[in-house]
């Protein structure tokens, strides 16, 4: 089955196709980043109306690459949550409208689950189970993945999540938009060790997170440097870059790696936008092998918001039969806030 997939939850519209037996054929990715960069965060309104312009011309591209017309396309999947609401509705109607004129089966798709499986779409592929530690700026979790929608959360975050630390610490250095990125180039010339940040709820006893008050501890740290230097030189930025960095990555992955000796699944999946963090992708690859396991991230390219995670995500849905292709019913809605927990498939008794 050929199945197209529309991404439009954010500031980034991607459009797939995807075949149920041969994979990822072709994908397009327009960001949105330098639009949104002179106001310093997403403008939803402007999102909504650069996903308005951008999806059909991306559809075209990727039917393209693919050698590929719209009679060959056999079912349409969407993000349908979580997300911004009014770029939600782009995608989704536009994939409804397409299914109904056509009369092929529309396949909602939640967002944080189109993340989870990406490190799929490389080889070599993760086998279920999995721990996934899901990090973005919107989400940060940790799950256990028994198979395509079969996730159990183990922990997340109770206020900011990981990515927003990035962003929020980045724009109190003044580094730009978008944040995380920008701070990780700053780390590269600093030295972590210069200051002592806290690592919340580092020893708490659980998987959950804390990222809320990283931030005003280097408000602190800053306020204290202008106070002595007046005006915060470059190696100023670079010290506070990194240990910030630091910080946050030494939380998830000693949560992550709590998580895989807790369950003895010793596979660990990472997805999201974070996930393409180089300080966190090497901790992660020493201390898991380490420990005799295995670690997967997705292709850097499939880090951030993207149309093959959501067209790749249905077509393991189809696969898995957790779809009513039969269901010609188009009225739809699209879900802002959407816990990932809610789509998980009850295991059968004794499996």
């Amino acid at each position: 089955m050929l199945i197209i997939g529309f991404e439009s939850s954010c500031d980034e519209t991607g459009v797939a196709l995807v075949c149920t037996r041969e994979g990822l054929l072709a994908h397009a990715l327009h960001s949105q980043i330098d639009m949104h960069r002179d106001y310093g965060g997403v403008v939803p309104e402007l999102a909504s109306r650069d996903h308005i312009r951008r999806i059909i011309p991306l559809t075209r591209k990727v039917l393209a690459q693919a050698e590929r017309s719209l009679d060959h396309i056999e079912a349409v999947a969407y993000t349908a949550g979580p997300g911004l609401a009014g770029a939600l509705l782009v995608g989704a109607s536009v994939a409804q409208a397409f299914a109904w004129a056509r009369q092929l089966p529309a396949i909602p798709v939640h967002h944080l689950e189109g993340h989870l499986l990406s490190p799929m779409l490389a080889e070599p592929r993760p086998e279920f189970p999995f721990i996934a530690l899901l990090v973005s700026g919107g989400h940060t979790q940790i799950m256990r993945v028994d198979g395509v929608g079969r996730y159990e959360l183990l922990g997340e975050t109770l206020d900011d999540a990981a990515g927003e630390a990035f962003d929020k610490t980045a724009k109190l250095l003044g580094l730009g938009y978008p944040g995380g990125p920008a701070l990780s180039r700053m780390a590269e010339q600093g030295d972590a060790a210069i200051h002592d940040l806290p690592r919340p709820m580092l020893h708490s006893g659980d998987l959950d997170f804390s990222f809320s008050g990283l931030k005003t501890a280097v408000l602190t740290k800053v306020r204290a440097l202008e106070k002595m230097h007046g005006a915060l030189s470059q190696q100023h930025l670079a010290d506070l870059a990194a240990a910030t960095e630091l910080a946050i990555v030494d939380v998830l992955a000693s949560k992550s790696l709590k998580a895989v000796k807790q369950t003895g699944v010793r596979r660990l999946v990472v997805a999201g936008g974070v996930g393409a963090n180089r300080l966190l992708r090497e901790r992660l690859r020493t201390e898991i092998a380490r420990m005799r396991g295995e670690v997967f991230f997705p292709p850097l390219e499939f880090c951030t918001d993207n149309g093959a995670m959501i067209a790749f995500a249905a077509a393991q849905r189809v696969n898995a039969g957790l779809v009513d292709l039969a269901d010609s019913r188009h009225a739809f809605t699209v879900r802002p806030r959407w816990g990932l927990h809610e789509i998980s498939t009850p295991q059968p008794a004794g499996a």
